[in-house]
Order: C-alpha cells, then sequence, then structure tokens
C-alpha cells in the first residue's frame, strides 16, 4: 500500500509545476521559441539544451519541442545524440538522488513488507516499466525515482532508459531536422521502439545464456 501512496504522491509532485507554470512553458518553449532561446546561447546551445532537458525533472519543460529543436540545430545525428543523451542524463539523476538516500529511507518511506515488494518489482520486471513509461509525461520521472527507491539493478536500469532514450532522442531530432509537424509518427515511434529494443536485448541474453550453460555441463 504504501509503495503504491509513494508513487501517487510522485505523480502528485511531479504534476504541481505543470499545472502552475505549464501553460506559459509551452507559449516560452514552443518549436519556433525553444529555437531561438537555444540559439542566445550560440556555441553552448547543446549543453544548454541538455540543461534543459534535465530540469524537466523538476519544472514542466516540454522535452519533445527541445529535442526536435536540438535536432534542426545540430541534424539528425547530432542533434540526436545531444537530445537521447539529456533524456537519458536525466532518468540517471532521478535514479540516483533516490538511490542514494539509501535502505534507511526506503525503508522509512515504504516500510519492510513494502520496500521487498518493490525490490521484488522493480528487478524482476523493471527494464519492462522503464522502456514502456519514457515517451509518457510525468512517469519518467516517477518511475526512474521509484527503481532508485527500490534499488533496481544498476546496469539493468541504464540499459533500460538507453533503449528508451536514443530511440526518442533520435526520433524527434530527425524531425525537427526535417522541419516535419509528425506527432502521430513521433509518439509511435518513441512508444514502440524501446519495448522492441529491449523484447530483442531479452531474447538475445537469454540465447547467451543458455549458450553459456551448456557450454559448463
Amino acid at each position: 500500500m504504501r509503495l503504491f501512496l509513494l508513487f501517487l504522491f510522485l505523480v502528485a509532485l511531479v504534476l504541481i509545476p505543470f499545472l502552475v507554470w505549464g501553460e506559459s512553458m509551452m507559449q516560452i518553449f514552443s518549436q519556433d521559441g525553444a529555437i531561438a532561446w537555444l540559439r542566445d546561447f550560440d556555441s553552448w546551445a547543446w549543453f544548454a539544451g541538455i540543461l534543459l532537458l534535465m530540469s524537466d525533472l523538476v519544472l514542466p519543460i516540454p522535452a519533445t519541442l527541445v529535442m526536435a529543436s536540438m535536432g534542426y540545430l545540430y541534424g539528425s545525428i547530432l542533434g540526436g545524440f545531444l537530445a537521447a543523451s539529456g533524456s537519458f542524463i536525466s532518468g540517471s539523476v532521478a535514479y540516483w538522488l533516490c538511490r542514494l538516500l539509501g535502505d534507511k529511507a526506503a525503508l522509512w518511506l515504504l516500510g519492510s513488507k513494502d520496500f521487498a515488494k518493490g525490490k521484488k518489482l522493480f528487478r524482476t520486471t523493471g527494464g519492462w516499466i522503464v522502456v514502456l513509461s519514457r515517451w509518457l509525461p510525468v512517469f519518467p520521472e516517477v518511475i526512474a525515482c521509484m527503481a532508485g527507491l527500490t534499488r533496481m539493478p544498476t546496469a539493468k536500469f541504464h540499459l533500460a532508459l538507453a533503449c528508451s532514450a536514443l530511440p526518442m532522442g533520435f526520433v524527434y531530432a530527425a524531425i525537427g531536422h526535417a522541419g516535419l509537424d509528425q506527432p502521430v509518427m513521433a509518439v509511435v515511434l518513441s512508444a514502440g521502439l524501446p519495448p522492441l529494443i529491449w523484447l530483442m536485448i531479452q531474447i538475445y541474453w537469454k540465447k547467451r545464456s543458455r549458450s553459456l550453460y551448456t557450454k559448463t555441463d
């Protein structure tokens, strides 16, 4: 029960800035607005873009518009890499901020029973939870925090995060570079590619594990 209540609390915590500043942020960081804002930083526009994506943890930044703007400024390849990097760093920061709270804080927040449930959930299905949530609003930050708090294996979290951040960053950067307005295509690709990539990794890992097991026999 505490695990679910904490999840709801984090969702509410992330939603508050959206309710207060969401509309004004959308006006400031519209497609043209984001491009103009980044251009003010000249040669440091790439760094400003990454910081914007990182600030999405606490501010209602329209991350997809920032990603598209980076594609417009830097091209689909470099812009995609920068956009994906910003998204990846943002998720990593949320994960580590909560993981570094330690077991005592996690036990105080969740209780021993729900802490054990959370650890089991994110150890077994955490990868799927991460890849299925990254394209949604609000949920990426919350899931990353929950993964860190419940001690999801570090390598597994970051691999799942990369499976989500890379396609999302490159898809929106490519659309921004081409000057296209294809929100449906962007959503379909950014939602569909991460679980597909994660599934392929799972299949490969199982085959490799079986192969190693056979060799040891």
